[in-house]
C-alpha cells in the first residue's frame, strides 16, 4: 500500500508517519529477502492463474486444486482459496448470486444527504452502513457493518444467517455504543435503500 500511494505523489516519509510506522521498518521489509512461502505463493500464482485461464475463467478453488494435483503440484485448497482471493479471481457461480439490497418500494426513502460524496473532516462525522455475504461449508452466512468514512475504520459489525432487520439494527447499536455517540453528535448515518435498512424499525 506504500508503494502505491508513493506511486500516486504522495511521500514515503509523509505516508509512513500517516500509518504510525517507522521509515526503517518500511526499508527494512523493503530489502529483506523473500520468505520461502513467498517464493511458494508466486510460483503458485502463476499455475493458478494458467489453470484458471486454461479452462475459460469458469473453476473455483476446488476444481482448480484438483487440477494441480493431477499435474503432479503438491498444493492445499485453503492455499489455492487464500491466493485466488488476492488475485481477486473466482470461479463461476452456479444459480442466482445472492442479493443483500432488495429495494422497497413501499417505503418512504430518507433523503440523500451526502450525495455521493463519502468525505468527512473528523471522525464520527458520517458513517456508511452495508451488507454482505460469505460462502461457508453448510450455507450461507451474512455481515452487516458500519464504516467511518474518516478514518476507514469498522466501528461496529455483526454477522447472522439471515438479512432481517435486527442484522444491521444491532450493528448500528454496536457502532452507537462502542463510539459514545449522542443525540446532538451531527452523525449523518449513510446506507443503501434496501429494505432493511429502510424499514420503521430501523430508520426510528
Amino acid at each position: 500500500m506504500i508503494d502505491y500511494l508513493r506511486d500516486e505523489g504522495l511521500g514515503v516519509d509523509l505516508v509512513c508517519r500517516m500509518l504510525d510506522l517507522s521509515l526503517s521498518t518500511y526499508f527494512a521489509r523493503k530489502t529483506r529477502p523473500k520468505s520461502a512461502r513467498r517464493l511458494s505463493d508466486e510460483e503458485l500464482i502463476a499455475l493458478v492463474t494458467a489453470v484458471w485461464e486454461e479452462f475459460g475463467r469458469a473453476y473455483g478453488a476446488r476444481r482448480v486444486t484438483r487440477a494441480l494435483v493431477r499435474a503432479g503440484h503438491r498444493v492445499a485448497r485453503c492455499t489455492v482459496e487464500r491466493l485466488m482471493r488476492e488475485l481477486g479471481i473466482e470461479g463461476v457461480i452456479r444459480g442466482q448470486r445472492r442479493r443483500t439490497t432488495v429495494p422497497e418500494p413501499a417505503a418512504p426513502r430518507p433523503p440523500d444527504l451526502v450525495n455521493r460524496h463519502f468525505v468527512a473532516e473528523r471522525p464520527n462525522q458520517l458513517w456508511l452502513a452495508d451488507l454482505t455475504y460469505i460462502r461457508i461449508w453448510s450455507g450461507w452466512v451474512y455481515v452487516a457493518f458500519v464504516l467511518d468514512a474518516y478514518s476507514r475504520r469498522i466501528v461496529g459489525w455483526q454477522v447472522a444467517t439471515h438479512m432481517r432487520t435486527d442484522l444491521p439494527l444491532d450493528t448500528l447499536e454496536m457502532a452507537l455504543w462502542r463510539q459514545k455517540i449522542r443525540k446532538d453528535a451531527g452523525l449523518i448515518h449513510h446506507s443503501d435503500r434496501g429494505s432493511q435498512h429502510v424499514s420503521i424499525r430501523y430508520t426510528e
